[in-house]
């Protein structure tokens, strides 16, 4: 996941693009409410655009979306709630759906009756804003001959020929991940990050700073 400086100072480490809490408060839901009488697990996907929790087990008798919302609940598993406060970081029955909403309203709950799970779509949302003044980060050598080369989107090894590497491993902790982290440089198959298909490619970032270093270049 990304983090975000927000008005943290520039040292700093940034925050979650999704507020820590939020998740923590879903994933401790999923835990204590779901249905332990069937096999399926809890799933966890991170994706581009959003974060899915999957629980097996639909909303238990009369509960429904709007309800859980306000903090309706039901015990499902009792014992396990009475022995929460305990074992996981959990604040009371009913709390937890309502707090993660406050704290990251962008979230969809979907009780999925017949496929007997509960699941929550927590959104990525895209930067506000693009970047729009000067780029002053200081930038490697070795990340700025990787933003340089790439004109069009190359794959690992096509950067690697044009830069006259052999040592793939090294190229790889030197080159490419330190550009990845400077966010000058992104995956176009983030998903898959060990796809035999993977390109890299400059993003926003990357072209800003770009056109920042070529016009003093010039």
């Amino acid at each position: 996941m990304r983090h975000i400086q927000g008005d943290q100072g520039f040292n700093t480490l940034g925050r979650l693009e999704v507020p820590e809490q939020a998740i923590e408060e879903l994933l401790v839901n999923a835990l204590i409410h779901r249905d332990y009488f069937t096999s399926a697990s809890i799933r966890v996907m991170v994706f581009v655009d959003r974060i899915e929790i999957i629980s097996p087990g639909h909303l238990p008798d009369s509960l429904s979306i709007e309800t859980i919302r306000h903090g309706a609940a039901n015990r499902r598993n009792p014992t396990l709630t009475e022995h929460a406060v305990h074992l996981l970081p959990y604040r009371g029955l009913g709390t937890g759906i309502p707090r993660a909403l406050n704290t990251w309203p962008h979230i969809t709950l979907i009780n999925d009756v017949v496929g007997n799970q509960f699941k929550v779509v927590i959104s990525r949302l895209k930067p506000k804003t693009e970047v729009t003044m000067q780029v002053t980060m200081e930038v490697t050598m070795e990340v700025e001959k990787v933003v340089r080369s790439l004109s069009r989107e190359l794959t690992r090894i096509e950067l690697q020929k044009n830069l006259d590497f052999k040592n793939a491993d090294y190229f790889r902790k030197a080159y490419i991940l330190p550009a990845l982290e400077s966010g000058l440089i992104e995956m176009t198959l983030p998903d898959k990050p060990r796809s035999s298909k993977q390109s890299y490619r400059r993003t926003t970032k990357g072209q800003q700073w770009l056109r920042e270093h070529s016009e003093i270049d010039e």
